[in-house]
């Protein structure tokens, strides 16, 4: 499976971006689908997860009630809706794929985007 994200850029704080992730190579609809985040210096994070069901849906305390993840299986692309940014969010973001959610949330996924970088100024 390949996974291409877009929509990062710089914002600010307060504002809002989406984030897109384009699969190819497998049906949207099998898969489980998340984001996580690398921040300057920092290790790689967890941020959401969409299990391939589509009505679970999972996210980090801190961005829970900001940020939503969502699917749109005939566009075969997922999506990073992502509001009230604080300068905290800043870090490049990665789209990921996988059979199993526990997996994901660990990542310990073989599929991972090139990642898109998010910007909030204070």
């Amino acid at each position: 499976v390949q996974l291409v994200e877009s929509g990062g850029g710089l914002v600010q704080a307060g504002g809002s971006l989406r984030l897109s992730c384009v699969v190819s190579g497998r049906i949207l609809s099998s898969l489980t689908m998340g984001w996580f985040r690398q921040p300057p210096g920092k290790e790689r994070e967890f941020v959401a997860a969409n299990h391939w069901k589509g009505y679970e849906k999972y996210y980090a305390a801190s961005v829970k009630g900001r940020f939503t993840i969502y699917r749109d299986n005939a566009k075969n692309s997922v999506y990073l809706q992502m509001n009230s940014l604080k300068p905290e969010d800043t870090a490049t973001y990665y789209c990921v794929a996988d059979d199993d959610v526990e997996r994901l949330y660990f990542g310990r996924s073989d599929a991972w985007g090139q990642g898109t970088h998010v910007t909030v100024s204070s």
